[in-house]
């Protein structure tokens, strides 16, 4: 028998640093629809049932980081994010939204996973300073029929599409990794995939918006639409209007919808960057990585955050300023802060900047895994927190249990990022099994490709 925690009234902690509302196997936490839970400095760990009504509104507050974790669903109906002192609230498991997400003040960071707002959620308050992040990967989804819209922007995600055919039932994404522009540059810190069930002749006019803290470091006086609909092959859309002010590129005559990013044209990425990997040792973090080409680099700096928002340079490393072959570099950060994120920015002699993905690791994490985005539309990434250095070995099987693919890769101590091509595949659901650390480490996931 279930045993079943009612909450009447406000859970609040007033914590130093987070606190934790578990809900163990077994039990439930119901929130009637007068009931607001506060989460003052305090993780929601649902291990149990995690039960709102659909008027209950759910408050993550405080002045210290929180997280939404555990290993069963959490469905919020309002989800309001309210952290000062620049703090955010983090995900480690996907969580649906029916209705709406706030922003009061602070952060939501998706941390490789899915923020689902399903069908009739949408956004809320997004600004500079209280937004949603995600450079360590996962997405906003929505799912919406549109029929002939006209500047309709879905859940107020920030892509708005005006088109005179009927697009069916659509799926939008949104995430907030730069993307590589065939080789020759980043983009913004933002992108979106649109994936109607009806793609063709839609002469479609398609706007962006975007913040100032997306920018990537890209000058947004020269910011065009970029579209790719397979293999991260992207296409030069250029813009019909851009405005500074307000922060938007828009570009009509849109043939057709899939992933949709912001860049400027003709910039060649100085440096291309072949791995990036934090492990701890001997409770010191060890910070690697490898280039395989240099034009014109001049610095390298190591750049720590507690949130994946506001960044500190811990270490400056010289360049190679201009290298055809493979270069290695390293750097330890003697005094680690827990479950802190790390990249690297390289800034060439012109004092344009690049930056790797960002990676997050701490002395205490044991093994664990990550997979976004999932659904899947070309490739998959694939992050493993590994305590060993081994051989992965990754095995992918359709909805009937054939092998379809088999990549090996090798991982280090710490935190890998592996992708897995799989746009020639059928779409559907694929089972996939990842095993390193010898076989000794074995982890089975769910993937569906759209």
């Amino acid at each position: 028998m279930k045993s079943n925690l009612i909450v009447l009234v406000s859970l609040l902690c007033n914590c130093a640093s987070s606190a934790q509302l578990t809900i163990t196997p077994g039990a439930q936490l119901s929130i009637f629809s007068d009931t607001k839970l506060t989460l003052q400095n305090t993780d929601l760990i649902n291990n149990g049932d995690f039960l709102v009504a659909t008027t209950a509104p759910v408050s993550f507050t405080g002045n210290a980081p929180s997280f939404i974790g555990g290993d069963q669903s959490v469905r919020f109906f309002n989800l309001e994010i309210n952290k000062t002192n620049n703090q955010s609230v983090s995900l480690q498991r996907i969580i649906n939204v029916g209705s709406g997400v706030f922003f009061t003040s602070g952060f939501l960071n998706l941390n490789g996973f899915d923020l689902d707002l399903e069908t009739t959620g949408h956004l809320d308050g997004e600004r500079e300073e209280s937004r949603i992040t995600g450079t360590a990967g996962g997405s906003v989804v929505f799912s919406v029929n549109l029929n002939s819209p006209t500047n309709s922007n879905p859940a107020n995600l920030g892509v708005f599409i005006t088109t005179g055919q009927d697009l069916g039932s659509v799926i939008i994404k949104r995430g907030h990794q730069s993307q590589v522009n065939n080789g020759a540059g980043a983009t913004i810190l933002r992108y979106y995939d649109i994936l109607p069930t009806s793609n063709t002749d839609l002469n479609a006019t398609i706007r962006l918006r975007y913040l100032d803290g997306e920018l990537n470091g890209l000058d947004e006086n020269s910011l065009v639409l970029l579209e790719s609909l397979s293999s991260n092959i992207w296409t030069n859309l250029g813009f019909t209007s851009r405005d500074v002010t307000t922060n938007f590129v828009e570009k009509t005559g849109v043939s057709s919808l899939g992933r949709f990013t912001l860049s400027t044209p003709g910039i060649a990425l100085p440096v291309r960057f072949v791995s990036f990997n934090a492990r701890c040792e001997n409770q010191n973090i060890i910070i690697e990585w490898k280039t395989s080409q240099e034009q014109n680099s001049s610095q390298y700096f190591v750049e720590r955050s507690d949130n994946g928002i506001h960044w500190t340079i811990i270490g400056t490393l010289s360049a190679s300023g201009n290298s055809n072959t493979e270069k290695s570099y390293s750097f330890t950060d003697t005094n680690p802060t827990q479950d802190a994120y790390y990249r690297i920015t390289e800034r060439d002699i012109n004092g344009q900047m690049q930056y790797t993905p960002t990676t997050k690791t701490s002395c205490t994490v044991t093994d664990v895994i990550g997979l976004w985005p999932n659904p899947v539309h070309d490739v998959v990434n694939i992050k493993i927190n590994s305590s060993n250095k081994s051989e992965a070995i990754i095995e992918l099987f359709d909805s009937k249990g054939a092998l379809v693919k088999l990549e090996k890769a090798n991982v280090l101590k710490g935190i890998n990022q592996l992708q897995l091509d799989m746009k020639g595949l059928p779409n559907g659901v694929y089972s996939m099994g990842i095993r390193w650390n010898n076989g000794q480490t074995k982890k089975s996931l769910r993937v569906l490709k759209q």
